[in-house]
């Protein structure tokens, strides 16, 4: 199996160097890992692709790329560019450094990774390592993705629902809990949450010459979401795992509006 990594968090990510031992281990020893990663970080960029001006990359190792670009213009780069002829046969993108659990997942660059290489008819997962007083703090905080990752992998590959050929392929967004591995209950499949009252915000600040600058601010993490979802898996000690497609119509409405704007 080929498989292509990447991620938002920067080619020295060390949830990269976490992800890049889950990926040799689902590739095998015949298998290959490419890594064409951000050169810089890209957190909160999504589904940006750079449309209006080139990307810079440049080959570090072999099979390791690092691109002035954001995640989604790594995929391109690897399918289009690196592995032009050599096709990924998996695109995973991770592990990120925090959940990309809730709304997180709108605003996630790795995610954006995922949801292009769905687009481009890759089979695709997302994982994320959510942090918290338990295990923020761990010689390796991302213990739990690297203890169960390859596992998660592996059954969503043998076991997971592929929809490759459709419109909008399914791809699959992954936190783990933010516990060390040995507290990890085990997999809940789930459904995207929303933490109540919890939204981006900016915070003004002046720099030394008077000018105003905007830091843009994050909401409190560790606030409940309903009974299966994906953060409140998390917060449970479940390893959440979400099937997504890039499709944002609100199917459950089409039928209704159809009637009222007749």
């Amino acid at each position: 199996m080929r498989i292509l990594i990447t991620n938002d968090d920067g080619i020295n990510a060390p949830g990269l160097a976490t992800l890049h031992k889950i990926a040799a281990e689902i590739a095998g020893p015949d298998g290959e890992v490419w890594t064409v990663a951000p050169a810089f970080e890209q957190s909160g960029v999504g589904h940006c692709i750079s449309y209006t001006h080139p990307t810079m990359i440049a080959k570090l190792a072999d099979k390791r790329f690092a691109a002035e670009g954001s995640p989604a213009d790594c995929v391109l780069a690897g399918l289009y560019h690196v592995m032009k002829d050599c096709p990924p046969d998996l695109v995973l993108s991770g592990v990120n450094r925090g959940n990309n659990a809730a709304e997180n997942t709108l605003y996630s660059g790795t995610i954006g990774a995922v949801i292009e290489a769905a687009l481009q008819g890759i089979p695709a997962i997302a994982l994320s390592q959510f942090f918290g007083p338990d295990n923020k703090d761990l010689d390796d905080p991302f213990e739990a993705a690297a203890v169960h990752g390859a596992c998660t992998v592996r059954a969503l590959l043998e076991q997971g629902i592929w929809t490759q050929g459709e419109a909008y392929s399914v791809f699959y967004n992954v936190n783990f809990a933010p516990v060390p591995a040995s507290a990890v209950k085990g997999m809940k499949v789930t459904t995207q949450g929303r933490r109540d009252g919890v939204n981006f915000s900016v915070q003004a600040d002046k720099s030394p010459t008077g000018r105003d600058f905007l830091w843009v601010r994050g909401g409190p993490q560790h606030g409940a979401t309903a009974q299966g979802t994906d953060a409140q898996a998390n917060l449970d000690g479940y390893t959440s795992i979400t099937p997504m497609r890039a499709d944002l119509t609100a199917h459950d409405l089409v039928s209704n509006l159809k009637g009222l704007l007749a």
